[in-house]
């Protein structure tokens, strides 16, 4: 009887091996992230460094990613509450705000061509491309989850399981982590400028 309860207790503090790769993928593009933000200020500190101002869009994109992360967390809490239509409007306005994030962030990309920081002029310039183009890779992957997220929404009979809430959880998640990335590389590019 002990060693059952023990087992039991055991198990339910165990994460999710789901949850745990995650975990582990996320904490790799952590550190991928950190050696990026690193590489910049030791290359910084070496001279040639063009100083210029971020575009203001980027400031406009940072806004949009913090709200599809507040609309994605709301879409959630709807579909614990089993309110089948706030939960999928909010998916939709999720999805519509991440691919707003990623127009916003071609535009920033075009100014700063506009401005004359052209790739390969300069390494500062060049670290804000290389930096940005490397999560808007990883928002483009959230999108596509977010696709998924949004087709099992609307393709499937609505019901609150446990595999749809960790599912759903996944996707919630990641999409946080890309967004808070991008607060501390805009906060990071801002400063180091």
């Amino acid at each position: 009887m002990m060693n059952l309860s023990i087992e039991q207790n055991t198990s339910r503090n165990k994460i999710h091996p789901h949850k745990f790769a995650l975990f582990a993928g996320c904490a790799s593009l952590l550190m991928m992230f950190a050696s990026l933000t690193s590489a910049y200020i030791v290359r910084q500190s070496a001279g040639n460094w063009l100083e210029f101002r971020l575009p203001e869009v980027f400031k406009i994109s940072t806004f949009v990613i913090l709200l599809s992360s507040v609309a994605l967390h709301a879409s959630y809490v709807a579909f614990k509450k089993e309110k089948k239509n706030l939960y999928q409007g909010l998916l939709v306005v999720t999805f519509l705000l991440g691919m707003l994030f990623f127009v916003f962030q071609y535009q920033g990309w075009l100014a700063l061509t506009d401005n004359g920081v052209p790739f390969t002029l300069n390494p500062s310039g060049d670290f804000v491309y290389v930096i940005s183009w490397f999560h808007a890779a990883h928002v483009i992957g959230g999108i596509a989850v977010l696709a998924v997220a949004m087709i099992h929404a609307f393709g499937l009979r609505f019901r609150v399981t446990q595999k749809r809430k960790l599912r759903f959880e996944l996707t919630l998640t990641y999409w946080h982590f890309v967004d808070l990335l991008w607060v501390y590389l805009f906060v990071f590019l801002t400063i180091y400028r």
